[in-house]
């Protein structure tokens, strides 16, 4: 009988995650450092609220086989600047993706005027990821418009911090620098099946961060494109 109430004691102090079937634990790392600007960081938290909110987005987050969605958004920039601004939530509901949105459409930014620490981000979400639910599936999706500038990269990140089972993919945002996108697919990308999405400047992040939910909430594979763009860490 002792043992029956510890159990129960436990189980009813446990996160609502671990008491139900989690498919895919998914952290999104949203680039807020100095070469971002007040313009172009609405465009990137309204687009972010948009995308979520888009229809095939919810239906593949709602309808989905195999458990529910687990979701956590947080901001990055230099080496120590990463604030959370959603912590982990689980998506069952209609009612639960509204609430999402509705956090993320209001955010302020954390930081402003550091620099471009990818490395320290990354590692910073496989440590979410470490103490977050225990999903099926374990994905980091990292958008950003700029290379790793200051601190650590990302081959640092996956060798000391806990990536296995991880994928890395990531939204490149293109206009300022020309090498992001080659830097991302070399140095970022991790884990089979690990893919970017590319976003035609600030104006462009809404789109391709829907295009990016969907793909990854459905875990889509796009035959030879996977292979191409896989990093050497994966």
């Amino acid at each position: 009988m002792v043992r029956l109430i510890a159990l129960l004691v436990l189980l009813w102090g446990a996160p609502v995650w671990s008491q139900a079937q989690c498919r895919l634990a998914l952290v999104l790392a949203l680039d807020v450092s100095a070469s971002i600007d007040s313009d172009e960081y609405a465009l990137q938290r309204l687009g972010l609220a948009a995308a979520l909110d888009a229809q095939d987005v919810r239906a593949a987050i709602l309808r989905g086989a195999g458990g529910h969605v687990a979701l956590a958004v947080f901001e990055w920039s230099g080496r120590f600047q990463q604030k959370m601004q959603l912590n982990w939530t689980a998506l069952e509901t209609d009612a639960d993706i509204d609430r999402a949105v509705v956090t993320l459409g209001r955010i302020e930014r954390s930081y402003e005027g550091f620099p471009t620490s990818i490395g320290q981000a990354l590692g910073h979400g496989a440590s979410l990821l470490a103490t977050g639910p225990a999903c099926i599936r374990k994905v980091i999706d990292v958008s950003g418009d700029g290379v790793n500038n200051f601190g650590y990269g990302p081959e640092h990140a996956y060798r000391h911090f806990p990536m296995d089972g991880v994928v890395v993919n990531g939204l490149v945002i293109l206009g300022d620098d020309p090498a992001v996108e080659g830097y991302y697919r070399q140095e970022v990308l991790h884990g089979p099946g690990a893919f970017i999405e590319r976003a035609e400047g600030f104006d462009g992040f809404h789109a391709a961060m829907t295009r990016k939910l969907f793909r990854e909430i459905n875990n889509l594979m796009l035959g030879a494109r996977e292979v191409q763009t896989r990093s050497p860490h994966g």
